[in-house]
């Protein structure tokens, strides 16, 4: 008769090598004890939750939440655009080129409502 092995099954090529600790307020811990009880588990004893929590996560349906576009790209040329401005202004002010008239209220509103549009071209994106 061959002898019975014991302990914990060999998991060979499955090895587990990464840890996750998580750390729960008194609220989340009775929340997740009373899952462990619908389950029939005890949180106390050993070795419980760790499958519990695996199960759970691993084949638990989970939604694709739309991302949002990438917006290094777009931060870097508005502050490309920014420096342009500060140039342009740095030049009028040096040259005393600004007018009262209000044409530069006038493009600073253009450049606000190209900027807004471009915003809103790469949230639909």
């Amino acid at each position: 008769m061959k002898p019975r092995k014991r302990g914990r099954k060999r998991l060979g090529n499955k090895k587990r090598y990464h840890n996750v600790m998580l750390r729960f307020n008194d609220a989340e811990y009775e929340k997740l004890r009373a899952i462990c009880e619908s389950y029939n588990l005890d949180i106390c004893q050993r070795g419980t939750l760790g499958p519990l929590l695996r199960r759970l996560i691993l084949n638990g349906k989970t939604e694709e939440k739309e991302r949002l576009p990438d917006t290094l790209e777009l931060a870097y040329h508005i502050n490309r655009i920014g420096n342009n401005i500060n140039q342009l202004v740095k030049l009028a002010h040096h040259k005393n080129l600004i007018n009262p008239n209000g044409n530069l209220d006038a493009d600073i509103n253009r450049t606000n409502e190209l900027l807004y549009e471009l915003l809103e071209i790469t949230m639909k994106a």
